[in-house]
Formats: structure tokens, C-alpha cells, sequence
């Protein structure tokens, strides 16, 4: 049985988006109503050598986009990185939903042995389509995602793994 890179990727980022978007608002309310400053638990980390929350949900972002956009051949959409409040971090993963969804099953199915290159900083990197999604993308996306739920959950935001799953999304 063939597994679809389609359903492997949009379906899945945009439930885990979407779920963060909405661990997010949790994140705000508490903030509210303990007044912290936002800006704070933005900045907080589980342990000093590791990226605060803000970086993390970037990261989560990122490899979502950067999953589609390379499997469909396209443009990766870029953001500055300046965010620095819970209603820019959430501009930017509502952003993210929309361009993950706007791929079509025609643009990502088949792409298994698509050759991808990534470039970084020490240098470029060679994946077939479904290594780079299966092995690279979605690891990465999930650990980031997690860490940021860990962060929040660590600051004492009530959050359960029902948050954390979100709801199923079909396309």
C-alpha cells in the first residue's frame, strides 16, 4: 500500500497549526489573567542553550512550509522574524494554515524520489521527496512543536495532550 504525501504533510501541518494557534490563545488568557507580560513567556526557554517559545514556534512554521513549498516545486513564503506578541506569532502560523492549504493533492503526491536540496549554513543537503517529508520535515516540525507545548505547559498554562492533537483536519 502507497502512502500519500499529501495526506502525510497538509492534513497533519494544518491540525498541529491550528492546535498551536489555539494553545496560543490559552497562553494569552493566562497571561491576562496573571498578569504577566507576554513578552515573557515569549522569551522563555526549557533550558538556557535552547530556543525561547517564539523560536520554537518559528521553527514549527517554518518546516511546515518548507515541507510544501518543497515537495510542489514551490516558492517558500518568508516572514522577518520579528515577532514579538501572541497576536504576531499567531498572524504568522495563520499565515503558514493558509499557504499549506493552498496545495493541492496533484502538486505533492509523487514526489517520493523527487530529488530536494536544502541549503545550510555548513552546507547543501540531498533528500528524495518522501526522506526529506518523512525523516526530516515532520521530525523536525513535531520537536519544535512539542518543545513549544512543553515550554507553555512548563509555565503553567492548563494544557492537555487533547491541545496539544487539536482536531483531526481532513482535506
Amino acid at each position: 500500500m502507497t502512502i500519500s504525501m499529501y495526506k502525510t504533510s497538509v492534513p497533519i501541518f494544518a491540525q498541529f497549526l491550528t492546535s498551536m494557534s489555539a494553545v496560543l490563545d490559552k497562553a494569552a488568557a493566562h497571561c491576562e489573567v496573571k498578569k504577566i507580560e507576554p513578552a515573557t513567556l515569549l522569551n522563555m526557554r526549557l533550558y538556557p542553550d535552547m530556543f525561547p517559545l517564539v523560536r520554537q514556534l518559528r521553527a514549527v512554521t517554518d518546516h511546515a512550509i518548507s515541507g510544501t513549498a518543497r515537495l510542489a516545486g514551490a516558492e517558500l513564503i518568508a516572514f522577518p522574524n520579528t515577532e514579538a506578541s501572541f497576536p504576531e506569532v499567531q498572524d504568522r502560523i495563520a499565515k503558514t494554515i493558509d499557504f499549506v492549504k493552498s496545495f493541492k493533492p496533484v502538486q505533492i503526491d509523487g514526489t517520493e524520489d523527487k530529488e530536494i536540496v536544502v541549503k545550510f549554513s555548513s552546507g547543501e543537503r540531498k533528500f528524495k521527496g518522501q526522506t526529506f517529508l518523512l525523516n526530516f520535515c515532520l521530525p523536525n516540525f513535531f520537536f519544535h512543536a512539542t518543545t513549544a507545548y512543553d515550554i507553555l505547559r512548563h509555565c503553567g498554562i492548563e494544557l492537555g495532550k487533547r491541545d496539544f492533537m487539536g482536531t483531526l483536519v481532513t482535506l
